[in-house]
Order: structure tokens, then C-alpha cells, then sequence
């Protein structure tokens, strides 16, 4: 594991501890990793009206947006559940796909272990802004 990688997992371990979840009781944390090298964090946050829950990876898309970041290469998320590997909402994805398809994923345990995977693996076929192109 790089040292990169290390830190991308150590920080998405500590964002799923600030996850606001109290109604799912189901924290989860992720850590984008910039093309420039910076590392942008995001947990889910809930709502009562339910559909307006925010989940960990869309947090930190827009944490980035806002700081500046338009280029990403790799996204580490973790949740509690500690024997499997889980991925990103079918929503999550599609917003991660805005940015591009060639992200590195990496599925974190809560031990740190991880498995890593892609973003065209986790969705096949996608639909991209390069749909909207005109002819």
C-alpha cells in the first residue's frame, strides 16, 4: 500500500466517526483524492425527511467542488459493516461519474483492509456528460 493509498483510508476511517446518522444509525465516510494530491473528506449526514440525507461520497464530491478540485483519481469509502466489502450507492456512483470514469475505488473495512476496484467496474455502461454532446 502507498502511502497515498494509507492516507486516502486512514481519512475516510475518520470521516465515517463524524457521520451525522442518527436515524439509519449507518455511518459512512469517504476520502477523494484530488489529481493535484489533496485529500477531501466527506461523511453522510441524515435528514427526518429522509430524502434529503446526503450520503458520505456525494459530501465530499462537493466539499471538492467547492474548494476548487474538478479532477479526482481515486475515492476510498467505508461503512460498518465488517465482513464485506461495500460500495458506493447506485446515486453516489452516477455523481462520481460527473468527474469522470477513471477513479481508482477502494471498498474499506473497518479494519483498514480494502479491496480496490474501479469506477467502470462499479457502473457498466454509465451515462456521462459526453452524452449530452450535440451531434
Amino acid at each position: 500500500m502507498t502511502d497515498k493509498v494509507k492516507e486516502l483510508v486512514s481519512k475516510c476511517l475518520q470521516a465515517r466517526d463524524m457521520a451525522y446518522c442518527p436515524y439509519s444509525r449507518f455511518p459512512v465516510g469517504a476520502a477523494i483524492l484530488t489529481a493535484e494530491g489533496a485529500i477531501i473528506t466527506g461523511c453522510n449526514v441524515e435528514n427526518a425527511s429522509y430524502g434529503l440525507t446526503v450520503c458520505a461520497e456525494r459530501t465530499a464530491i462537493q466539499r471538492a467542488v467547492v474548494e476548487g478540485y474538478r479532477q479526482f483519481t481515486a475515492i476510498a469509502v467505508t461503512c460498518d459493516i465488517k465482513d464485506r466489502f461495500v460500495g458506493p450507492c447506485g446515486a453516489c456512483r452516477q455523481v462520481l461519474m460527473e468527474f469522470g470514469s477513471d477513479w481508482i475505488v477502494y471498498l474499506t473495512k473497518p479494519d483498514g483492509s480494502y479491496k480496490e476496484t474501479s469506477l467502470s467496474e462499479l457502473l457498466p455502461l454509465a451515462f456521462s456528460p459526453a452524452h449530452l454532446a450535440k451531434n
